[in-house]
């Protein structure tokens, strides 16, 4: 019988998070993701200093899609997301500005989130017009970009045209139904590791229901367009049913593609034709609107 391609990414991803045990250093597993989920691919990227923050440049063209990388804000980085962010770019025609924000527990809630506006405010300060910018992230990043667009809003900076999210968890208090139905389904995000995660993050005192940590639960109106692409097997597919609850309430559009079979962050496994398609679909929704 033929394996089939979810099937052989599940077998990687147990390759990796299956060798984690108590003895497992933290670097340890910031480098088991970073290959995990970049392949070990190395796509060509231009370097910058955003303000002191160590960023990427992928792609060409005017448009610019900012994106923040997931990891559950412990893992993540250029390394790891490069490929993604690369295939982003070559898809929508734009350019992806990537970056390397404060990661937890060395640097808890709102570190990231600061060191992200301040990689938004570095890039309207170069003159970039805020309608040819569009926020992007998976997992944790897709979080951390919309926590973004909440403070830019409520600070009186621009707001990009457009958002495209890639499995958002969006809400720390996984409230959703889809944490216990798609439990067994899921090989990334069951609720005991997120609710790790959230302690890791905001501290055993944070309040993790605050709408920076858990953006579905802020105010949403005036935000502009999104494009949601989440699995059908993930957990944290409740999170986008809410968001696009709560959003329509606020009279914001919020797209969303669930794809059938599909896992956490599955955009990040080239292997797998959904991938390849999701992120086409991403790539033209982004070109539409920025391109």
């Amino acid at each position: 019988m033929t394996t089939r391609p979810i099937d052989k990414v599940r077998d990687r991803i147990a390759a990796t998070i299956g060798t984690w045990g108590r003895g497992t250093t933290l670097d340890e597993m910031r480098d088991g993701f970073a290959t995990l989920v970049s392949g070990g691919r190395r796509p060509v990227c231009l370097a910058a200093d955003a303000g002191g923050i160590p960023a990427v440049w992928f792609g060409q063209g005017d448009g610019v899609v900012f994106y923040c990388h997931g990891g559950g804000y412990q893992m993540g980085s250029i390394a790891s997301h490069g490929a993604l962010m690369a295939d982003i770019a070559a898809a929508s025609g734009t350019r992806v500005l990537g970056f390397d924000y404060r990661l937890a527990p060395e640097h808890r809630f709102p570190a990231a989130l600061e060191d992200a506006v301040a990689v938004y405010r570095w890039l309207l300060d170069r003159g970039t017009d805020p309608a040819r910018i569009a926020f992007a992230g998976d997992s944790a990043g897709a979080g951390l970009a919309m926590a973004t667009m909440l403070q830019a809003r409520d600070t009186g900076l621009p707001l990009p045209a457009a958002a495209a999210f890639l499995s958002p968890w969006i809400d720390m208090e996984a409230r959703a139904e889809t944490y216990d139905s798609r439990a067994e389904l899921d090989p990334l995000t069951q609720r005991f590791k997120v609710q790790m995660m959230v302690r890791t993050y905001m501290s055993r005192d944070g309040d993790p229901s605050v709408p920076l940590a858990s953006p579905v639960n802020g105010d949403l109106a005036g935000l502009p367009p999104m494009l949601v692409h989440v699995g059908d097997h993930e957990t944290v597919l409740g999170d986008t049913l809410l968001l696009r609850t709560r959003a329509a309430a606020a009279g914001v559009k919020v797209e969303t593609v669930i794809w059938d079979e599909m896992i956490h962050h599955f955009q990040v496994f080239p292997e797998l034709p959904e991938a390849r398609a999701s992120i086409e679909q991403i790539g033209n929704w982004l070109k539409a609107r920025i391109g």
